[in-house]
């Protein structure tokens, strides 16, 4: 009897913990974030510390290496970006131009002309993306004041985090019931390497990828190729997704641009050689079979988070994903060596 009440006790809190996160995931979306980046970050500062620094030192070095590095980043890629889009802009009316002769379209499915007017319009008012980004978000004084609010308290939420990232870990240990302490202890290692691979793995392939589809369309002289590598290496998150999307655009891209065959065999000649590095090196090496999701899981885990909390839960899907098949192999284990599954 006992046990089941304890067991009862434990479902409830279960479930309102999951209410809870589902009912406030508008409002914890900085905490979420926070929380991600002081768990990337804390392996940095611990390694600084270990060279005698203070952790509040060491945690303010590496806020200043972090920040530097995304301005670095962000000046150097935000223009190139713009300028493909631009560009991408002034091809659309071309490539619907060409899929109207092509596919015998009428005018009344697509009026090239009011779509070219429209974006001709919209970049000239506009003048780039951060001006439209900004009067987008001036537009809406509410909206500008909350996405300033979550801005400002990432960085804090990390800050505070990483001060007391080894009381946090002690005091959530401290808690657990002795009785199960040790279980939970492995499982969240386990949950820790699985979350480590991911992130170390899964980005730097992502990154690896676009570096590739961008450098290889660049030789070949395609003019968005830019915009459609980072693009294919940000989507291959999703196992064949970018390079499907990748190489259709960039055979499309390439066709309209040179008008030649010849020039879409040279797009599948760069995916190709990307597919291959990625399933023969990156893949294995930077990731392995750690991670355990398949396809069909992988999409619908970023809907879904999608779906519940957001670009947040976009983000946040297949990290959480991960840790989720760590805790259904554990219990599929046990089921298996229980007398369920052995009668």
């Amino acid at each position: 009897m006992q046990q089941l009440n304890e067991k009862f006790f434990a479902l409830v809190i279960v479930l309102l913990a999951f209410s809870a996160l589902y009912l406030l995931g508008p409002v914890l979306s900085p905490f979420l974030i926070g929380a991600l980046l002081a768990y990337l970050v804390n392996p940095v500062v611990n390694k600084l510390a270990k060279f005698k620094i203070p952790r509040l030192l060491s945690i303010i070095i590496t806020f200043i290496i972090t920040l530097s590095l995304m301005v670095i980043l962000l000046l150097l890629i935000v223009p190139l970006v713009e300028k493909q889009i631009i560009t991408l802009a002034n091809l659309i009316p071309n490539i619907i131009v060409w899929l109207k002769a092509t596919f015998n379209l009428s005018s009344d499915i697509i009026n090239v002309d009011a779509i070219k007017v429209m974006l001709t319009d919209n970049w000239d008012k506009a003048g780039g993306i951060a001006e439209w980004v900004l009067k987008t978000t001036l537009h809406s004084g509410i909206k500008m004041i909350e996405s300033l609010m979550d801005i400002v308290l990432i960085p804090v939420v990390t800050f505070y985090l990483l001060c007391d990232w080894d009381l946090l870990l002690h005091g959530l240990r401290d808690s657990l019931p002795r009785r199960i302490e040790s279980t939970i202890v492995k499982l969240v290692i386990e949950c820790h390497e699985v979350l480590s691979e991911f992130f170390r793995g899964q980005l730097l392939v992502m990154l690896a990828l676009g570096v590739i589809y961008s450098a290889g369309l660049a030789v070949i002289g395609l003019q968005i190729g830019l915009l459609i590598g980072i693009v294919a290496g940000l989507l291959s998150i999703v196992p064949y997704l970018g390079f499907i999307i990748g190489i259709v655009a960039a055979s499309i891209a390439a066709f309209m641009q040179f008008g030649s065959m010849t020039a879409v065999l040279s797009v599948w000649i760069v995916f190709l050689l990307a597919h291959i590095i990625d399933h023969v090196f990156l893949t294995p090496k930077l990731v392995g079979n750690r991670i355990g999701l398949h396809p069909v899981a992988v999409i619908f885990a970023i809907l879904a988070g999608g779906s519940l909390f957001g670009f947040v839960g976009v983000l946040l899907a297949l990290p959480v994903a991960a840790l989720i098949m760590v805790w259904v192999r554990y219990f599929y284990k046990h089921y298996q060596g229980s007398q369920l599954y052995q009668a």
